[in-house]
């Protein structure tokens, strides 16, 4: 899967620098950090579901947290204020 990841310059440069040292590529180096990340913290006890607010009838919901260009765009909008 193709993703975007926003990261501060340090923190990448970084990982780029420390892939290298390893011999491996900067996606190798990110998806081998994630895999212990994830070993070393299960996930939790599944949650209720988020909350929803808005008006069911129309379907239109404040945000939608399954659209990230929404959230983003909700969340642009809030700080504008």
């Amino acid at each position: 899967m193709r993703t975007t990841l926003n990261l501060s310059d340090a923190l990448a440069t970084e990982a780029k620098a420390r892939a290298a040292a390893e011999g491996l590529t900067f996606t190798s180096f990110i998806e081998e950090a994630l895999r212990e990340h994830l070993a070393k913290h299960p996930s939790p006890a599944p949650s209720e579901p988020l909350p929803t607010f808005g008006d069911p009838r129309t379907s239109r919901f404040l945000v939608n947290i399954d659209d990230r260009d929404a959230l983003w765009d909700a969340l642009e909008e809030t700080s504008t204020r």
